[in-house]
């Protein structure tokens, strides 16, 4: 008999558990360490359907998170805070405490046609070709229908174009 149980979950159950509040970061992990470029390889490899690993939870009325509370029944993250954190900035555009403790944001951009992921960069923002930052098609507002009849007819990607009107 085991103390614990195995549940798949998808990548927006999990950042849905995380903006709800169900699942927090504990005081003793350390902050977010990954570079934008080792966040784009975990997109990546999201993509093309590999492993990305065990995420680990616990469930400790009075662990310390990281925002100074205590958890008070919040599932706290013990394994996988990097790879949960990078999801965090890159599909839901949070900015993340890097280890300087400074505040940054990390995009990531995706170019369909290559079915390729890079951080966004200058050449990036140029070429009409790239989502420069796939937050964009995480948001309510994004409209496929727009944004495919923009990119189809002229790839016009810069002014986000494929947010529907308030």
């Amino acid at each position: 008999m085991s103390n614990y149980n195995v549940n798949n979950s998808t990548v927006n159950a999990l950042l849905g558990w995380i903006d709800e509040g169900i699942v927090a970061i504990p005081e003793i992990q350390r902050p977010f360490v990954w570079s934008a470029t080792k966040v784009r390889d975990l997109l990546d490899s999201l993509y093309k359907d590999y492993p990305i690993g065990y995420i680990i939870t616990w469930q400790n009325p009075d662990a310390r998170l990281k925002d100074g509370t205590v958890s008070h029944g919040k599932k706290i993250l013990i394994d996988g805070q990097q790879r949960v954190t990078a999801l965090m900035a890159a599909i839901s555009g949070h900015e993340v405490l890097d280890g300087k403790y400074k505040k940054k944001r990390i995009k990531i951009a995706f170019h369909p046609e290559k079915e390729k992921f890079e951080v966004q960069n200058s050449a990036i923002l140029k070429d009409k070709r790239w989502i420069p930052d796939i937050a964009d098609i995480f948001k309510p507002t994004f409209s496929s229908f727009h944004f495919i009849t923009e990119y189809c007819n002229n790839g016009v990607l810069q002014q986000q174009p494929w947010h529907e009107p308030r």
